[in-house]
């Protein structure tokens, strides 16, 4: 392997390619970048500086920021001297960022902006373990992150032997980040993630992809998910020049103006692409929107292996010149590879994007194995099938237990969870399996697919397993649905609350004259119920009987990760739901009256 620890991957960019515009960013509307050289030496008067305050390997430093340049000096700075970066997602509650500070006992917290530092302040003054709050941009009454690399550099001499000695001293075995998780369950644990864990994903997926030196990658996903922090640790070892999203509202101009060749990220935000994108063909008329949605059910229906026919081809090149040809100037004229990963990726949007001409890759992971452990891929032929996360890495084994749960074992497994020796023995088996609580099969004996999850399957009160993601995802492939949680644990039938697209929806209202005032009043609309029926008729037409969503309910309320309803890597809060929606669930069942919704759904097979 290239890399033993995160920082080898600067020590070879120095070496084999030391370009002008590895890490780039926009000021003012403008983008700027970051050489090799300009990053390596900020993150070693980084690690100078960290010497400087006296900080020591093991000791732990907390993030909390958008992606940018500057979090990737302090992470490869905090690497060089062994110290834990342990990165925090902006979006969770207060008493989150408490438990992280107090459990991970962070000396040092840094964060993005004013917001964040007006948040985090009171927090940090009641963690006896906090020496230094720091910013990354500037705010009033704070101190920024240059503070330490001006330490660095005005203390290099006094300590340049210790930085090499330490630095010297850091082994592949040696833990480089804590990541806590969502904490969709429980309290968030602390995944303890190896320099080598890190490094063996990297060389796992090394030739999987097509990138190379000229190639430009946008990325909007959060450092702090693994996901996010391993591709970007690929790319760096590529020589890939990256472009940090100025935020989530701006990914589409973002990707347009740097002109990017690929970008990962989750099946929501290629979901709400794809919503844009048919809004927009909605918005067409006459012979321009007929063309554009023939092409839209052409692609659906595209051969991944190439097994199409000639007179489909002939058609998928006129729909290329006439649709998807807009596509690509929208995205900037380059793109051409999509990895996505964190949930389940609907296949008619696999088909579709690569009918358009662009490589979308679907793998899976999870934070405690660091994160991959199976992607599909075009690197050879036979490397992808339509519906499943695609082959096992190669330096990563993994076996189907007699439950049907996935277990693997390989270097990326991590430590342990920190502080929770009895959580790790629960996950990770005497022999080194690491039971993922994840359901699947493997296809073909190589192909990886992914069922549901372990401990969200439930039983009817007819002794019938409900697999309640594999439903729910099938629900949010309609543009009139943007999240859904079935339910039903030891009922008579499954049902289901969904929360509308919202976007979508008051489009749709107005279109067909349908008068609200707001969305507790529109939900109760009996043609928006209507129309949500004929949604989950499609999805049941596709589902076995003890499965069909025999009763639903619209909620008024979007559910996200700021409102609590969604983890921020946009991950049901299932007992939150429950909680919220409890009196909801119990009528849909009959244990209270629901006069409210009387006569306004369908309650067919019951």
């Amino acid at each position: 392997m290239i890399f033993e620890r995160t920082f080898d991957i600067l020590k070879h960019l120095k070496k084999t390619n030391p370009k002008s515009d590895v890490l780039n960013a926009k000021l003012n509307g403008e983008w700027y970048a970051f050489s090799v050289v300009e990053y390596h030496d900020k993150a070693k008067q980084f690690a100078l500086g960290l010497l400087s305050l006296g900080f020591k390997k093991g000791d732990k430093i907390a993030t909390i920021s958008n992606n940018r340049p500057e979090w990737n000096f302090v992470d490869m700075g905090m690497a060089m001297v062994g110290v834990i970066h342990v990165p925090i997602y902006p979006t969770i509650s207060d008493e989150e960022f408490k438990y992280i500070f107090k459990h991970s006992e962070v000396k040092m917290v840094i964060v993005s902006d004013v917001g964040l530092y007006q948040t985090i302040k009171p927090l940090a003054k009641k963690i006896n373990s906090i020496e230094h709050l720091l910013t990354f941009n500037d705010v009033p009454g704070a101190e920024k992150w240059s503070m330490v690399n001006k330490l660095g550099v005005k203390n290099m001499a006094t300590y340049k032997g210790e930085y090499k000695r330490v630095k010297s001293t850091i082994t592949s075995s040696d833990i480089a980040s804590i990541i806590y998780t969502s904490g969709t369950t429980g309290p968030p644990k602390g995944v303890m993630l190896t320099h080598g864990n890190f490094m063996h994903n990297v060389h796992g997926v090394w030739d999987l992809f097509p990138l190379d030196v000229n190639t430009r990658v946008l990325s909007f996903l959060p450092l702090c998910h693994v996901y996010e922090r391993m591709v970007n640790y690929l790319f760096q070892a590529k020589g890939v020049s990256i472009y940090y999203a100025e935020s989530l509202g701006t990914i589409a101009a973002d990707m347009a103006s740097a002109k990017v060749h690929a970008f990962a990220t989750v099946p929501r935000v290629i979901e709400r692409i794809y919503d844009r994108i048919v809004s927009k063909g909605e918005d067409l008329s006459g012979i321009k929107k007929i063309i554009f949605f023939w092409a839209m059910r052409l692609g659906e229906r595209y051969g991944i292996e190439n097994n199409n026919s000639a007179f489909y081809q002939w058609k998928l090149k006129l729909a290329r010149k006439l649709v998807f040809s807009k596509w690509h100037e929208s995205f900037g004229g380059h793109l051409g590879l999509v990895i996505s990963g964190g949930a389940a990726l609907q296949p008619r949007l696999s088909r579709l994007f690569f009918a358009a001409g662009i490589h979308l890759m679907e793998g899976y992971g999870l934070t405690e194995t660091a994160p991959v452990i199976a992607t599909n891929h075009t690197k050879l032929p036979g490397n992808m099938m339509i519906g499943t996360v695609g082959p096992v890495l190669q330096n990563i084994e993994v076996k189907i237990a007699t439950d049907g749960e996935i277990l693997t074992k390989g270097p990326c497994v991590m430590k342990g969870y920190y502080k929770s020796p009895e959580l790790t023995a629960e996950v990770i088996d005497a022999d080194g399996w690491f039971h993922t609580g994840d359901i699947g099969q493997l296809i073909k004996g190589r192909f990886l697919k992914i069922t549901d999850r372990k401990k969200e399957m439930f039983k009817t009160s007819s002794g019938k397993y409900i697999a309640p993601q594999s439903i729910e995802n099938q629900l949010k492939e309609s543009i009139f649905i943007e999240q859904a949680m079935v339910v039903g644990e030891s009922e008579k039938f499954a049902s289901a609350l969904i929360s509308p697209n919202f976007d979508y929806l008051h489009m749709w209202a107005h279109e067909h004259k349908v008068h609200f005032r707001d969305n507790k009043e529109l939900v109760k609309n009996g043609e928006v119920i209507k129309a949500f029926q004929k949604e989950v008729n499609k999805t049941n037409k596709y589902l076995g009987e003890h499965e069909h969503i025999k009763r639903f309910r619209l909620v008024c309320e979007p559910w996200s990760a700021p409102t609590g309803e969604l983890s921020p890597t946009l991950k049901l809060k299932r007992r939150v739901l429950y909680n919220k929606y409890a009196n909801l669930i119990r009528k849909i069942y009959g244990y209270e009256s629901d006069e409210e919704n009387r006569g306004t759904i369908s309650f067919y097979g019951v």
